[in-house]
């Protein structure tokens, strides 16, 4: 088996199969071991697992995967790249490989078929592109999945593991942190790239909550609050709310419900924590979403 872990051996595979890079794909290849490693141990696979990976590219990670885990699901959106995947992974009879784009496949009877239903692991080096859709599908799908470990933009990453109050505190935190626990674990310069990303990577896993940790009336309802409260950052949140086109709420419904929370009609959004805008979203029953 090729060691896909050395720079030499990605350029002579890419090379010999006459492939051209497809910015359109996001595609990055990862050459470093070292981050490879820092991957498998912070996914925590076993020989019980099944794991989905995304985007397996040239197989680098995937080969990894398949020494570690029971089975191993890799699906590829690139047609391109089976050929070379099919040659990577040949001395690795439990991988599945699947020629598909994950955001239009049924991950849910994909796994169900693969994995008997039972829960699985991801791990991936995600293209940055579609980072965010790709993550929040397979969160809010509910589909069997114990942990995500994957490689992303690195200002993604402190957006998904941002706290109240501070500059990278959004939307994408807070949806990410009601589904799962994140925690960055590594940081990736561009150098462990071929050809190398213009921004820096992290490692970050996301370990699925069993229960949300928080509880709101109307989940739905909770998040298009908090989509509303960070479209217009630099307003205050019974501005914002009052101002969102997809809300019947006026900004003095807003501040009544506030004032009921003990907080400031001047507070904006950035400020609240996942639990608070829960609250705020039982207080808002009447608000009525378009």
């Amino acid at each position: 088996m090729t060691d896909l872990g050395i720079p030499a051996s990605t350029i002579e595979v890419l090379r010999r199969h006459q492939f051209t890079i497809q910015k359109k794909y996001g595609q990055n290849f990862l050459i470093d071991k070292n981050v490879l490693e820092k991957i498998l141990r912070a996914a925590e696979i076993t020989r019980e697992d099944c794991v989905l990976e995304i985007g397996p590219g040239i197989g680098t990670l995937t080969q990894c995967l398949a020494r570690k885990a029971g089975k191993v699901i890799a699906v590829e959106i690139d047609r391109n790249l089976i050929p070379i995947l099919e040659e990577t992974l040949a001395d690795c009879p439990n991988i599945t490989l699947v020629q598909g784009d994950i955001l239009k496949v049924d991950v849910a009877e994909l796994l169900h078929r693969e994995s008997g239903g039972r829960s699985v692991k991801v791990a991936a080096n995600l293209p940055y592109y579609i980072t965010t859709p790709i993550v929040m599908g397979l969160l809010e799908s509910r589909v069997p999945v114990e942990s995500i470990t994957i490689m992303v933009q690195k200002e993604v990453a402190e957006r998904m593991q941002a706290g109240p109050g501070t500059k990278d505190y959004g939307a994408l935190s807070l949806a990410v942190q009601y589904y799962a626990r994140p925690e960055i674990v590594a940081a990736v310069p561009p150098n462990c790239f071929i050809p190398r990303p213009a921004v820096g990577s992290a490692v970050i896993r996301l370990t699925r909550h069993e229960n949300p940790p928080v509880q709101a009336a109307d989940e739905r309802k909770m998040f298009a609050l908090i989509r509303a409260a960070f479209n217009q950052r630099r307003k205050t949140l019974a501005n914002s709310l009052g101002n969102a086109p997809g809300l019947s709420v006026s900004k003095e419904q807003a501040a009544q419900a506030l004032e009921k929370m003990g907080l400031s009609q001047g507070v904006r959004g950035e400020v609240l924590t996942l639990k608070e805008f829960a609250e705020l979203s039982d207080l808002l029953q009447g608000v009525k979403i378009l």
